[in-house]
């Protein structure tokens, strides 16, 4: 018999805070957390705005000797999953640790380290590459330094689909629980690539904002729209079983029902401009909570500011829910005030969706000035809205074509 997952906790580090509640503040209050770039010089460079989490304290839950042996994206993972089991009221050490788990997206991994060491090695040879290079740049590092920070022994691992790898996480990590083989499980992800080298690698794919005012770099839906904001940080939400959660009284934010994941087996980084593939993916996760196209209220949607993503997901939106429907939902981006987090966007995307859930309010979609036919659905541009949720979706797309949304409802006893 499938079981009952619920969100118990959360916990996040990205451009609008440094937990859930300041960030959660932030977006109502609508503040954009993007930034010029004070990482190094960028005067070769047309990109001059990013997504960057400033002064971020890692020693906040990680000593200070360990957290110099995470790369930052680890040090983001740790954090958010104590932060999270701390927001969740349990250490979760009444349950078997087999039967917890570690499941997180990271998209790259350590970009920044590498870039460091293989400098180092071309300047100074490869006996001065540090020996902690391997074990600090891997991706999969994230859940292993959560586990070990834990305890937990339950699954492992670490999902790797581009902007979609958090999202992957969640939802693994959702049938996990569901399907029994855990009773929790610690799931999320996040990036930190704002380096020279990746700013350089996005510059030329011609795939971010050039935009040099801040109140237009992202911009979602906009018929001027001109690319994603690099940006990144990332978070964890804490999964449980639902019969667990209430034995304990805890707080519980809003209830997982449903996972879909497809593939568009189109191109390497375009998303499919017919939007096929990411409707399937949303209806299979509908389809898998038992939701209706009509129960859905609203979607935290990719929306990354750029032409080919935003056309294509509003298309799919409309393959996946009908025209009457599509045109009926809260759809809003937090991409707009956060700039594009990579592998980590969809675990704080799954919070906003949650939180939104939750509270019954849709953030303001942030930047928007100028329609686009293509783009006609109802984005949150103007303002915040208060409306009775139900059930919502979060969806998100990734480089190679992977698709991955989460389907929640408000929690009902």
């Amino acid at each position: 018999m499938k079981r009952r997952v619920v969100v118990t906790g959360i916990g996040t580090v990205n451009p609008l805070g440094h937990n859930a509640e300041e960030f959660w503040n932030n977006l109502v209050a609508n503040k954009v957390g993007l930034s010029f770039v004070d990482q190094f010089d960028t005067t070769d460079f047309d990109v001059k705005i990013v997504g960057a989490v400033k002064d971020f304290d890692p020693t906040k839950y990680i000593d200070k000797k360990d957290a110099k042996r995470m790369e930052r994206f680890t040090q983001f993972s740790v954090y958010s999953a104590l932060d999270a089991l701390n927001d969740c009221g349990s250490d979760l050490k009444d349950l078997d640790p087999y039967r917890v788990g570690v499941i997180l997206g990271v998209g790259i991994g350590g970009l920044e380290e590498s870039q460091t060491e293989i400098t180092k090695f071309n300047e100074k040879g490869p006996d001065r590459i540090s020996v902690f290079y391997i074990p600090t740049m891997i991706a999969n590092m994230a859940a292993g330094m959560v586990s070990i920070k834990t305890g937990f022994k339950g699954d492992n691992f670490v999902t790797v689909t581009a902007c979609s790898s958090s999202t992957h996480a969640v939802g693994e990590a959702f049938r996990k629980v569901r399907d029994g083989y855990l009773d929790a499980c610690v799931a999320g992800g996040a990036e930190s690539c704002i380096t020279k080298f990746a700013l350089g690698g996005f510059n030329v794919m011609k795939a971010l904002s050039r935009a040099t005012e801040i109140e237009n770099a992202s911009t979602p839906f906009d018929l001027n729209r001109q690319g994603f904001v690099l940006g990144e940080g990332g978070g964890v939400l804490i999964l449980e079983e639902l019969e667990h959660a209430k034995a304990r009284g805890a707080k519980i934010y809003a209830e997982v029902v449903g996972y879909g994941a497809t593939g568009d087996a189109y191109h390497m980084t375009a998303p499919s401009a017919d939007g096929e593939a990411d409707a399937r993916c949303i209806r299979n996760a509908m389809e898998d909570g038992g939701v209706k196209p009509e129960e859905i209220t609203y979607i935290n949607a990719h929306g990354t500011s750029t032409h080919l993503n935003d056309a294509g997901e509003t298309k799919a939106i409309k393959l996946a829910l009908g025209e009457e429907q599509a045109k009926k939902v809260y759809i809003n981006s937090t991409k707009s005030m956060t700039g594009h987090l990579l592998g980590g966007t969809g675990a704080m995307e799954a919070i906003v969706l949650a939180l939104t859930l939750k509270n019954d309010l849709v953030h303001r979609t942030m930047g928007y000035k100028t329609p686009d036919p293509e783009c006609d659905l109802n984005y949150c541009t103007e303002k915040n809205v208060e409306a009775p949720m139900i059930a919502g979706i979060s969806n998100n797309l990734g480089f190679g074509g992977h698709n991955a949304a989460i389907c929640m409802k408000k929690y009902v006893d």
